[in-house]
């Protein structure tokens, strides 16, 4: 009989997981406001508001359930009504039935941590961010870690990929962050993320116990000038600006993904050149008759 993993949130990431979860032998349901977007993928797609407890009634029994969802915007209400609210509503509606799930894996952030000045983080730091989408995302971790359904939080870094091309654009148009300070970043390609949650249901399945806590990032936390350096030569262009943070949320910190290693999972992309080189050549971004160096 074939397990049910539901994902929820079913968006670019668990799009990709759910592809490889059937190619794996499981029936996977995507859950999503908007259903029918997931037609082509081969997932069965299931209409649903997170926040109406109604529709979280009808959802079928799972034996996985992962919580992939996104905030619609930026702000305080969409980040609770999106983690610590529809988790809290999920996790109660599931641990009332009669078939409850096996395991429930929480997609979380590295926004939970506060350190900036270029710290080594891992699943035993201080999670203490002054933001509130770091604070909403640890309320949530929290409400998984203490309720009886067993589950684990899996904290992806800075996620890139296909269709995730900021910085690459960026430098296409000659800017690049300054060399100093270092800066340092995190990242982690979308298929990795796809593939550490794929490892991690496997390992439930295959009756092994999981940590309450993954970081997911990549083997090489580095400083944002040399990725973007790195970047200008394959794109063949000169910085012509420097920009002090191209990102929206300044944080320096170094994320060690031991433990995660440890599990037995594997990088398919295990630092930024292997990432963005699968990004350069699929997304059409290098010059004509160039090759990557």
């Amino acid at each position: 009989m074939k397990n049910t993993t539901l994902i929820l949130g079913c968006g670019d990431i668990g799009t990709t997981l759910g592809r490889e979860l059937m190619t794996a032998g499981h029936r996977v349901v995507g859950v999503r406001r908007q259903a029918e977007k997931l037609t082509d993928s081969g997932i069965e797609g299931c209409a649903a508001d997170l926040a109406d407890a109604a529709a979280l009634a009808e959802l079928p029994n799972a034996d996985l359930l992962v919580y992939v969802v996104s905030a619609d915007h930026f702000d305080e209400d969409a980040y609770r009504t999106a983690y610590p609210d529809g988790l809290k509503a999920v996790l109660a509606e599931y641990a009332g039935r009669h078939q409850a799930p096996k395991h429930v894996f929480f997609v979380s952030s590295t926004s939970v941590y506060a350190q900036q000045d270029g710290e080594v983080v891992d699943e035993t730091s201080p999670a203490e961010s002054a933001g509130f989408s770091g604070q909403l995302m640890r309320e949530a971790e929290q409400a998984l870690i203490e309720h009886p359904l067993p589950g684990t939080v899996v904290r992806f870094s800075g996620i890139y990929g296909p269709g995730r091309d900021r910085l690459i654009r960026q430098v296409g148009e000659g800017r690049i962050a300054a060399a100093t300070p270092a800066m340092y970043s995190n990242r982690i390609h979308r298929d990795d993320c796809a593939g550490v949650l794929a490892h991690l249901i496997g390992r439930v399945l295959a009756g092994e116990s999981l940590h309450e806590l993954y970081l997911a990032s990549d083997c090489e936390p580095t400083p944002l000038h040399e990725v973007m350096t790195w970047l200008a030569g394959q794109l063949k262009v000169e910085a012509t600006e420097t920009i002090q943070s191209p990102l929206r949320r300044r944080a320096s910190k170094r994320c060690d993904n031991t433990r995660l290693l440890e599990s037995g999972y594997r990088f398919r992309y295990p630092t930024f050149r292997e990432g963005y080189a699968q990004v350069l050549r699929e997304g059409g971004f290098l010059p004509s008759g160039s090759a990557l160096s």
